[in-house]
């Protein structure tokens, strides 16, 4: 098994180019990290690596093994989940992303529950607005809300989200009450922005009597955090658009209050990310399909309690 230890290490440390970050991804040390290469390299009687002090490079030959190695990794990881006894013993470590409303409101607070059913799967969960590499960070599966791109990817569609725009009763009466996009575009109303390095425009698409169209609108405020824009909405700050699940608390006591309904969101996405092999492993269809039934379900409910 070492063997295979020292192969999945390189593979890490080819795909994310750092030793020190392969070493935290495998839950081990840098040193040995560094060891399992040279064991790799010594069994196989060439440089896999070019290493200065500033950076680490594959050589050809490392080019050359990666390919295999990726196909050997596959096919152990298929074999073992082709023997395990999926409902009577899984087990292992699932690594799972999310963005932080999704993670902190819908997923974290089930993961104890599923911990409760398969007491051997042990859950990492990542939460952050920013968008990430499944491959290259090790991710078994990620929850991805809104439209996707082109991927590679295995992608599952688990519930189309409602969407609202909404502020605190003081903006309203501060500013007024836009009945629409144009509205908020003509009064020039303070929309506060999740953006982050590499973000697209800022830009609301909204569905008018026309069809969807894109509103350019502007604010003083912008977070890559989502719940923050939360706190500045409800602080009078400006309005926020937001899945309903995330503020349906606040809707509901009226610290939160709906505006622009003439042009309502469109619904976004909610979707599961994985890549095509990890699919066949029993712990992450188990946690997958455990999880997709629990946020369906919130979601009912969160719909019921308008």
């Amino acid at each position: 098994m070492s063997y295979v230890n020292n192969i999945r290490m390189f593979v890490r440390v080819y795909e994310l180019g750092s030793m020190s970050a392969a070493a935290r991804d495998q839950r081990t040390s840098p040193a040995v990290a560094s060891a399992r290469i040279s064991d790799l390299e010594k069994h196989l009687g060439v440089r896999l690596f070019s290493r200065t002090t500033r950076s680490l490079q594959p050589t050809e030959n490392g080019r050359i093994f990666y390919d295999g190695a990726r196909r050997v990794l596959e096919a152990i990881d298929e074999a073992e989940a082709a023997v395990m006894d999926v409902t009577q013993n899984p087990r292992g470590t699932i690594f799972v992303a999310a963005p932080l409303g999704i993670g902190r409101r819908l997923i974290a607070p089930r993961v104890p529950a599923f911990k409760t059913l398969y007491p051997q799967i042990d859950v990492r969960l990542r939460l952050s607005d920013r968008g990430i590499d499944v491959v290259a960070e090790g991710i078994d599966v990620a929850f991805h809300l809104g439209l996707l791109e082109d991927s590679t990817l295995k992608v599952r569609t688990i519930a189309d989200c409602p969407r609202l725009l909404c502020t605190s009763p003081a903006y309203v009466a501060r500013r007024g009450m836009p009945e629409d996009g144009a509205a908020l575009v003509r009064d020039r109303h303070d929309c506060l922005n999740l953006r982050f390095p590499g973000a697209k425009e800022f830009q609301w698409t909204l569905l008018t009597p026309e069809g969807p169209r894109r509103f350019e609108i502007s604010g003083p405020f912008e977070s890559d955090d989502g719940d923050v824009l939360t706190g500045w909405a409800l602080d009078g700050h400006g309005i926020v658009l937001k899945p309903q699940f995330e503020v349906a608390d606040h809707l509901r006591s009226g610290a939160l209050v709906p505006v622009a309904t003439a042009t309502p969101p469109l619904p976004v996405q909610l979707s599961t990310l994985s890549q095509h092999r990890r699919l066949k492993d029993p712990k992450i269809q188990l946690f997958t399909d455990f999880i997709a039934s629990q946020i369906r379900e919130d979601l009912r409910r969160a719909a019921s309690q308008e």
